[in-house]
């Protein structure tokens, strides 16, 4: 199979599988196809509940000359998906534990050999801390990129918290109130690279390195 068809919770990440994803894997005969959750009929984007997720995926998965992935952020992931009601997910110790316990319940869960599920820590925006420097041509006071710099000096971009006013994306908004996730998102993204992202978010590089091998 040299084909992931990949669900994504919204254009921001189509846009970024479309920038930096497809480019980079087919040159190693690996294509990317992004497709857009169904919220309701007619309606794409965002994250409703693993129910309608779970339909989408399992349709997906009859395709068997491909492998299905996601591209879902952990924070304010609706409480049904598989694993979040379970003792164990208090248990696990940070962001990268949740997603990762979260992703293996989906497996059980859709129970499809062709199913490689994955979920942000915590949530797209995180990739952006791995060099704040590239904020720069898109703001006018040095100061905003300064602020990003100490949340990033602080953490790994995916040790970043989920708190509602604290995530990567509020945090960005706090000191830069136009940013627009799929303008400025994709395009700072393209300007920091996959390798630097890969570098400094372990669970992300993870999930790539196993689709190198699908």
């Amino acid at each position: 199979m040299n084909r992931v068809l990949l669900l994504v919770e919204g254009q921001t990440e189509e846009t970024f599988v479309g920038v930096l994803l497809q480019p980079y894997f087919a040159r190693m005969g690996l294509y990317f196809t992004p497709i857009i959750v169904e919220t309701s009929s007619g309606h794409k984007g965002g994250m409703v509940s693993y129910v309608k997720v779970k339909k989408q995926i399992k349709r997906l998965c009859n395709d068997t000359a491909a492998h299905v992935s996601t591209m879902f952020d952990l924070y304010a992931l609706p409480d049904d998906f598989p694993g979040k009601s379970s003792p164990k997910w208090e248990q696990c110790r940070n962001g990268a534990d949740k997603a990762a316990f979260v992703e293996q319940e989906m497996v059980y869960d859709i129970d499809r050999p062709n199913f490689i599920p994955y979920i942000q820590v915590h949530e797209f925006e995180a990739l952006l801390f791995t060099n704040p420097s590239h904020f720069l041509r898109w703001v006018d006071d040095p100061q905003t990129v300064h602020k990003l710099q100490k949340v990033q000096a602080g953490c790994a971009p995916e040790d970043i918290n989920d708190n509602k006013n604290t995530t990567p994306s509020k945090r960005i908004l706090s000191v830069m109130p136009t940013f627009q996730k799929v303008v400025h998102g994709s395009s700072i993204a393209r300007s920091i690279g996959l390798d630097a992202m890969r570098s400094a978010c372990p669970h992300f590089d993870g999930w790539l390195k196993n689709s190198k091998h699908l």
